[in-house]
């Protein structure tokens, strides 16, 4: 993909730091939340002017009047100017309003029609776009929706990850999931990748944490719900904080560096990775001899005519692991995980000793 690094969108980064309400809801509110985060140094204000909401009924927002509002306080302020863009009509007003930065929305990055749709619209235009994860922990969607923008001629273009929609309960809003946000980067290093704590938390004593997490994990920049006077937003109130609160926020933030040219560091941090690649092929080793003792059980489960799947042995095996997991000071959520992902191996593979007949071959 052809990718224009932050250097060519005419802003102060790293990080990049995007912020603004949830919701456009007066001229007044807009303003008086836009000029406070003018004072702390925020150059891109983020504020939702279409808000497609679950169900009818709640503020969806201001829609036209809120681009005009906008126009105003941009060429007064001085500032620039984030909205999110759900349709081609969407994106014809922004780009009318002179909107800076385009977002495309969880929901709308779940359906490659309408993202088709939206590039098309956006075709040409020399903007960022930010593409937020889908709702569904579908990294697929996620780099579809990312490759049909840019496919669209868009180079000024950024991967924000919001969380993720789970039915487990979490104390998060949508549970971040790093590892999929870390595998898309994986994929597209080249991509800068933004973190939205405010989405992930849901709750506003949580986004500092969040935020810290994400400049650990070596994200580009962050975007923060924040609101003149939260509680009295008529959208997301819980998630969003004060400018001061920002404020507070953004000094606090430890920014790490990717590496370092201390040399006694280098030689520590080459030693620790030698340790480490040999802990891990002794690791693989020993989960291959397990696998090889799993294929003979399985054998013998099939010759005796027995079920691949044992609940008592299962829960046997879960229970006294992450036990001895909890001694050796593994968290135990981590060992759980690993042994599912392990026992779905298992089971796997004596499924398929099951399928084959005497000669080796698939019945």
């Amino acid at each position: 993909m052809d990718i224009s690094g932050m250097h060519t969108w005419g802003v102060k980064y790293p990080p990049l730091i995007i912020a603004g309400p949830c919701s456009a809801e007066s001229k007044e509110q807009l303003y008086s939340t836009a000029a406070s985060l003018k004072t702390i140094g925020i150059d891109i204000i983020r504020a939702g002017v279409w808000k497609p909401r679950t169900r009818p009924g709640n503020f969806e927002g201001a829609g036209d009047s809120a681009l005009n509002w906008i126009s105003e306080i941009r060429d007064e302020l001085g500032l620039k100017f984030a909205t999110e863009v759900a349709t081609p009509l969407h994106v014809e007003k922004a780009l009318k309003a002179n909107i800076d930065v385009f977002w495309v929305g969880a929901r709308t990055t779940a359906n490659p029609f309408a993202v088709q749709e939206l590039a098309e619209a956006i075709k040409g235009v020399d903007k960022p776009v930010l593409v937020k994860n889908p709702l569904n922990p579908d990294i697929s969607l996620w780099l579809g929706a990312l490759e049909r923008i840019n496919r669209a001629g868009v180079t000024k273009l950024a991967a924000v990850h919001r969380g993720f929609s789970s039915f487990q309960k979490s104390r998060f809003r949508n549970p971040p999931t790093w590892h999929l946000a870390i595998e898309l980067k994986s994929e597209l290093p080249q991509m800068p990748l933004i973190c939205d704590p405010s989405h992930i938390a849901g709750e506003r004593s949580m986004i500092m944490e969040l935020c810290q997490k994400a400049m650990d994990l070596d994200y580009d920049g962050l975007m923060v719900e924040v609101h003149i006077r939260p509680e009295e937003a008529l959208s997301d109130t819980k998630q969003q904080i004060t400018p001061d609160e920002l404020k507070r926020l953004i000094d606090g933030l430890k920014i790490r560096k990717r590496t370092s040219d201390n040399v006694r560091f280098l030689t520590k941090l080459e030693e620790l990775r030698e340790k480490i690649d040999l802990v891990d092929q002794e690791l693989l080793e020993t989960l291959s001899a397990r696998m090889k003792l799993v294929d003979e059980i399985g054998f013998y489960k099939k010759e005796n005519n027995v079920t691949v799947f044992q609940l008592e042995r299962w829960k046997y095996l879960l229970k006294t692991r992450s036990d001895l997991g909890t001694s050796l000071k593994l968290d135990k959520m981590f060992v759980e995980k690993l042994y599912k992902l392990i026992h779905d191996e298992s089971i796997r593979s004596q499924t398929e000793i099951m399928k084959k007949n005497n000669t080796g071959n698939k019945t």
